[in-house]
């Protein structure tokens, strides 16, 4: 079976939104990282910008989209890339971007993940409230 090569690229030119390394409690008995523990990283890195934006807490209310490009391996190094696309009454919209360095003998680079995901700015009785005017 011929195995097909990953498309390695570089990180982004700007500073992640968050970074983290996968340990082996993150993996299966193989070495891969479980997806639904990168979904709940892409959900943090998600929720860092929209709190800001939102200048209080916000709660996930949809993933409109997540598509995993490349596995992600134990020791790899995950940098997340959080970008508001849109404000709308009570809510943000998010896209995540996931990129792995890896193999520091060899340092390669891929994009594993892309994700879109919307949360609602929520009061502190957790109902929908207002995103306020940005400053």
């Amino acid at each position: 079976m011929n195995e097909e090569k990953p498309i390695t690229t570089t990180l982004p030119q700007r500073h992640a939104t968050m970074r983290v390394v996968a340990m082996p409690s993150d993996c299966n008995y193989t070495g891969d990282v479980f997806g639904g523990w990168i979904m709940g990283q892409v959900d943090i890195a998600g929720s860092i910008p929209a709190i800001s934006r939102a200048k209080g807490r916000v709660a996930t209310v949809s993933v409109n989209s997540f598509i995993f490009k490349q596995p992600l391996f134990m020791g790899d190094i995950v940098s997340l890339y959080a970008d508001i696309v849109k404000v709308g009454r009570t809510s943000i919209t998010v896209n995540v971007e996931v990129y792995a360095q890896r193999d520091p003998i060899k340092p390669t680079c891929v994009k594993v993940t892309e994700a879109t995901l919307t949360y609602v700015a929520v009061g502190e009785d957790r109902k929908p409230r207002v995103v306020p005017a940005e400053d």
